[in-house]
């Protein structure tokens, strides 16, 4: 065998070497499929971006207050003691909590109150920040024809504090003071009424039309958008008036608040009624039937002083509330709205929630 033979041939192995070890070292980090197992089309790509799992649960949230016959709140109740029902059937709870709950709130005040409760309303403002603590968030907002956003959501108490003592409030003085050279016919010692303009409340001072609808309505929408872990409120001082025009019906309303979960706390700083006659016998206001649809509670400020006493038992009671939860099952008929009943074992104790929910705005994730 000649030299260049040998060469040729040695050549020739370390290529065969090369080539053999190149495909054992392929082999070892990508492994040939097993026969019979080959991989779909676009398996490496799924691999690399794996699909996502989704779950939808529907489940209603249903905040509960529970008092006493003397209106003092029960705290010390157990799943055990509740049961829902929707729709006249019972509905299994999946969920319950006795612990208190951030709030997530919305102050709405009455920008035209009369004279005195005005002013007894603007000394008393500063001191309903004292009802939130750091977990809370607050925004801020007054209305007459239309609301408006004085402070919007803040978990700073400080600034909470500086937003209302710096805040006036407007008001109208209710008795009409006119001048004798230019005043009109009076019937049984009042003006006459006229058709011209709106009715006068004090010097030149016109009272604004109250559209509460509208301001309850602006309040739900800027509630909806905050976590469902917290408990959504508006802290509402009025007059109850709701003289309007409103660009949205009570219907609507209601639906902004039971579809945002969002309840209401009214302090009235008109009416002394006290606290626990049915509403039957005083007669329901707009905001009694917000109260009774959406869940919450109404107070009455009988005295000046009781303002400040008034604004931590709200927060206090909202913060408190018993959170049950339930999955919707065996409702009857195919319609959106659904009755809430909640009943407890425990006889003597008075129930307070929402009057019921939409099914379309309990999707996972609303």
């Amino acid at each position: 065998m000649t030299r260049n033979t040998r060469t040729v041939r040695l050549a020739t192995l370390v290529f065969l070497a090369a080539a053999a070890a190149g495909v054992a070292t392929k082999g070892q980090s990508t492994p040939a499929p097993a026969p019979g197992n080959a991989a779909p089309p676009g398996a490496a790509q799924r691999q690399q971006n794996p699909p996502s799992i989704i779950s939808r649960t529907q489940v209603v949230v249903v905040p509960v207050t529970v008092k006493d016959s003397r209106g003092n709140l029960v705290g010390d109740l157990q799943k055990e003691d509740f049961r829902v029902f929707s729709d006249n059937i019972e509905q299994k709870i999946t969920g319950f909590s006795a612990e208190p709950v951030a709030l997530s709130a919305v102050i709405l005040l009455d920008n035209d109150l009369a004279e005195r409760p005005g002013k007894q309303l603007q000394a008393s403002l500063s001191t309903i920040a004292a009802g939130f603590g750091p977990t809370d968030e607050v925004a801020v907002v007054t209305y007459d024809e239309y609301p408006e956003t004085v402070a919007d959501f803040s978990a700073n108490n400080d600034d909470l504090y500086t937003s209302l003592k710096r805040l006036e409030l407007g008001t109208h003085n209710t008795q009409v003071i006119a001048d004798p050279t230019t005043a009109g016919p009076l019937i049984n010692g009042q003006p006459a009424p006229s058709t011209q303009g709106p009715a006068i409340h004090g010097s030149g001072r016109y009272k604004t039309n109250i559209a509460l609808n509208d301001a309850v309505f602006a309040a739900a929408g800027m509630l909806q958008a905050r976590g469902r872990e917290r408990r959504k409120i508006i802290f509402l001082i009025s007059d109850e008036s709701n003289s309007g025009p409103n660009a949205h019906s009570f219907e609507e309303t209601l639906h902004s608040l039971l579809i945002g979960d969002v309840s209401i706390y009214s302090i009235s700083v008109t009416r002394t009624i006290p606290l626990g006659r049915s509403l039957v016998q005083r007669g329901a206001s707009d905001i009694d039937k917000f109260v009774a649809g959406a869940g919450g509670d109404t107070y009455f400020a009988d005295k000046p002083d009781e303002l400040d006493r008034l604004y931590s038992d709200v927060t206090e009671e909202a913060r408190n509330q018993y959170t049950l939860t339930f999955s919707p099952g065996q409702l009857q008929g195919a319609q959106d709205y659904h009755p809430i009943e909640v009943r407890v074992r425990r006889p003597g104790l008075r129930v307070e929630t929402r009057e019921g929910f939409y099914l379309s705005a309990i999707a996972a994730g609303r």
